[in-house]
């Protein structure tokens, strides 16, 4: 015999009334924060791209339609910056994969000492921002006054790196900065892979498995959530980039080609409504490759709860 549940007695409603009251005030600031800072910026952006605003004489603004999205099919640079921010997605992510489920591999070991603080330890860099790292590197590298010329390039006899503002040189500084981000995605390999039952390897252990075979065959297997997560974060970041403001100067930090094209028409162009459609299109092309990514996960994301 099913029994219904009972209808909740008045103390009980006032309760959860009060427990709702209590958590919408305990995480009101953030929610003021993300509709003034980020909702209604949005929202503006996407009113601005259908105006010609024009940031120096904001006052001749005027409603232009859809003439900006029409602009945008005839913008040569468009097809290039598409190609070329799939080409840094494709040569940082990946990277950023293998390095996050390497060491997240290794700091599980139980055979690791000081497994605490050495997972503190790579997760550190992490914290320290992006475009500071950045800056960091080009110092380093720097032809004329950089470390890497100065004490280990030009002691060894070699001829130095003398063209730091090359495509290839700042497409692999961009690749070699994405590393310093990994220390989030490494806990959330570690949590995974933590979460993997001892039963199942103890099984495949007993019935002669190695450790690599167990890696691969096991491990990997029942991270794909983890591996898909971190997979889409990381692509949004990478698509995303930065935009620092200092001292009325703006540095398109971000490893997006597209991404430094839209800050060229804002702060170079003071175009702020094409701008703003450049940035909706942009947007689009990231849905469309997110949307991609959910549909092919249900032929290589495990799920325990799926129903087969």
């Amino acid at each position: 015999m099913i029994h219904e549940p009972l209808p909740p007695t008045p103390r009980r409603r006032f309760r959860l009334g009060y427990d709702k009251t209590t958590g919408l005030l305990l995480i009101s600031p953030w929610l003021i924060g993300f509709f003034l800072f980020k909702f209604l910026p949005i929202l503006a952006s996407f009113g601005l791209s259908f105006t010609d605003f024009y940031m120096l004489e904001p006052g001749e603004t005027r409603f232009v339609g859809l003439e900006n999205y029409a602009r945008l099919l005839e913008d040569p640079a468009i097809g290039f910056l598409i190609v070329a921010t799939i080409s840094t997605a494709v040569s940082t992510i990946p990277l950023q994969l293998v390095a996050s489920i390497t060491l997240a591999a290794l700091l599980s070991s139980p055979r690791l000492k000081a497994r605490t603080a050495m997972r503190t330890l790579f997760f550190l860099p992490s914290i320290i921002p992006g475009v500071a790292i950045l800056f960091m590197w080009f110092g380093f590298t720097d032809p004329n006054v950089g470390w890497l010329n100065r004490f280990i390039l030009r002691p060894l006899g070699l001829t130095g790196f003398n063209d730091l503002y090359s495509d290839a040189a700042f497409a692999f500084l961009i690749a070699i900065n994405s590393l310093w981000a990994i220390g989030p995605g490494m806990l959330i390999m570690l949590a995974a892979m933590q979460s993997v039952s001892s039963e199942i390897q103890e099984a495949a252990r007993v019935d002669g498995a190695g450790p690599l075979l167990r890696f691969f065959r096991i491990t990997l297997p029942l991270i794909t959530p983890a591996i898909f997560f971190s997979l889409v974060i990381n692509l949004i970041a990478v698509f995303g980039g930065v935009i620092l403001l200092d001292r009325g100067n703006a540095f398109g930090g971000g490893g997006s080609p597209f991404n430094r094209y839209i800050s060229y028409w804002i702060f170079d162009e003071w175009q702020l409504g094409y701008a703003a459609s450049l940035a909706w299109l942009f947007f689009a092309l990231v849905m469309v490759v997110v949307v991609i990514l959910f549909t092919s996960s249900r032929r290589w994301v495990y799920y325990p709860d799926r129903a087969d």
